[in-house]
């Protein structure tokens, strides 16, 4: 955020720059351990099976979206922000050990992320504690000390308050709906008419079903939990592969990601940016509905190639 405003972009160019691509990526992704690595756990499915048909779709769908975003950020751009010279004789850009020992940290934190998650099957906790320990080096490096890391990381966890709040109020619908006994009663009113449609079409219907419950099932990993157990047999009766199946699942709920007001993270990182929901959803609407035709077409593809 801090970058894109003082490249003069508008608070939006800087949700579609992070939160956007991270979701789009996340919902084409072939790797991604909460999403499709736990439905083909879920779907009996060898682990990263089917990664090659999931890559081209994903380098089209990342594409698209980083034109559009770049279409949008060059219409609305203000210029770049003038910065305040308060010591001219500080070198402009220079780069010292002490920065390029923090890049290396950074970037390296994030190697050690992904080597956990696929090799160590990693969950919240571990890559929380990973990130921790990569704030308080940086934080030392950065000659803050032991007192000023501790108070950024107070500062922190204080501008990230009402992110926190909305995200539990997100989850606590889904709470609800469970406890009620609920959701049950929507997946099955979702997906089992879906049985007399085409296949081609069944699949495409499987996936804006995805879409829809994820408004009440705000967690895609969850939701591959809830919902593939039941289309898994459904789709072996039909005679759709269960990687078709996946992939509905993927492009339905991880879409909706993009839209979806229970979804935590996306109401945390709007109200972070100061971006009013109805100005993100004017924004994102006609881009998701774009993604989510692709989604459809690369459905259709799959049919017709017999991608399982």
């Amino acid at each position: 955020m801090l970058l894109t405003k003082r490249l003069g972009y508008s608070p939006m160019v800087g949700v579609a720059v992070s939160a956007g691509s991270a979701f789009v990526g996340s919902a084409f992704s072939p790797i991604n351990p909460f999403q499709v690595q736990i439905a083909q756990k879920v779907s009996d499915v060898a682990l990263l099976s089917g990664w090659a048909f999931r890559l081209v779709f994903l380098a089209i769908a990342l594409g698209l979206w980083i034109w559009w975003t770049m279409r949008y950020a060059a219409r609305t751009r203000a210029g770049p922000e003038a910065e305040e010279m308060t010591d001219v004789s500080e070198p402009d850009g220079a780069l010292g050990w002490r920065d390029v020992t923090i890049f290396a940290i950074v970037a390296s934190t994030f190697v050690v992320l992904v080597w956990g998650l696929l090799r160590w099957e990693w969950e919240f906790d571990h890559m929380s504690a990973l990130f921790f320990i990569m704030g308080v080096v940086v934080g030392i490096i950065g000659r803050l000390g032991v007192t000023g890391t501790a108070h950024a990381y107070a500062e922190g966890f204080r501008s990230m308050g009402y992110a926190a709040l909305l995200i539990g109020f997100a989850n606590a619908i889904y709470v609800v709906m469970d406890d009620g006994r609920i959701i049950d009663t929507i997946v099955r009113g979702l997906f089992v008419p879906l049985a007399d449609l085409p296949l081609a079409l069944s699949a495409i219907g499987m996936s804006a079903a995805q879409g829809v419950l994820h408004f009440a099932v705000p967690s895609v990993s969850g939701q591959a939990v809830l919902t593939l157990p039941v289309l898994v047999p459904l789709s072996d009766l039909l005679g759709l592969s269960r990687q078709i199946t996946i992939l509905a699942y993927q492009y339905g709920a991880g879409l909706c990601e993009l839209i979806t007001p229970t979804n935590g993270a996306l109401m945390a990182i709007l109200a972070a940016s100061g971006v009013r929901y109805e100005s993100w959803l004017r924004f994102v609407i006609p881009r998701y509905l774009m993604l989510m035709a692709l989604g459809a077409v690369a459905l259709v593809i799959a049919l017709a190639i017999g991608y399982s």
